[in-house]
């Protein structure tokens, strides 16, 4: 991408939200979000093709709708908030596949521990608030193993079925404001 011609584009959080839902004891699942995030896009094009994309999530930030929980992600059983205070995330590739889908893949750092991931992401189309700003809409998902990134802890029922699982879907509704 030519630095002259960039568009920088940054999240609007008051109409975005990092969403994840994980099993819970394999019979219901439990959604929880980040509430505390910055992203941002730079495109070279208007469709967006190879756009680079940056996320940081404050892991301080997690809520699952229930103190104890939260509490117990924080800790070193999870993501250890303490010496592990941001998950990030930085795009490799961002490709258009096909009407308004594109695949975006890149580096998702968990607890000091990166991997790549592929995430879909559904473009919501471009428009001009009512104020002016010019507005993108994307739905991504996907699917993430949290082992992989170091959140190990689980605990077994008397049943034999784990309390959490490794599995944890993805579910983000994001909305940049295109700048100057």
């Amino acid at each position: 991408m030519a630095a002259d011609t960039l568009t920088k584009w940054t999240i609007d959080t008051a109409h975005s939200e990092i969403n994840f839902k994980v099993k819970h004891l394999v019979i219901s699942t439990v959604t929880g979000k980040f509430k505390t995030f910055v992203a941002s896009v730079e495109t070279d094009n208007e469709n967006f093709e190879d756009a680079k994309i940056t996320f940081e999530a404050d892991v301080n930030s997690i809520d699952t709708n229930s103190s104890d929980r939260d509490a117990h992600l924080k800790s070193d059983d999870f993501f250890n908030a303490e010496e592990h205070p941001k998950l990030t995330f930085e795009s490799t590739s961002f490709k258009h596949i096909g009407e308004g889908e594109y695949k975006l893949i890149g580096n998702l750092t968990i607890r000091g521990n990166t991997k790549p991931v592929e995430l879909d992401a559904v473009y919501g189309g471009t428009v001009t608030d009512p104020y002016g700003n010019v507005k993108a809409g994307f739905e991504v998902t996907g699917k993430i193993n949290r082992k992989e990134f170091g959140l190990k802890w689980n605990g077994v029922t008397e049943a034999g079925n784990l309390v959490v699982s490794d599995e944890v879907k993805l579910d983000l509704n994001v909305q940049f404001t295109r700048g100057e």
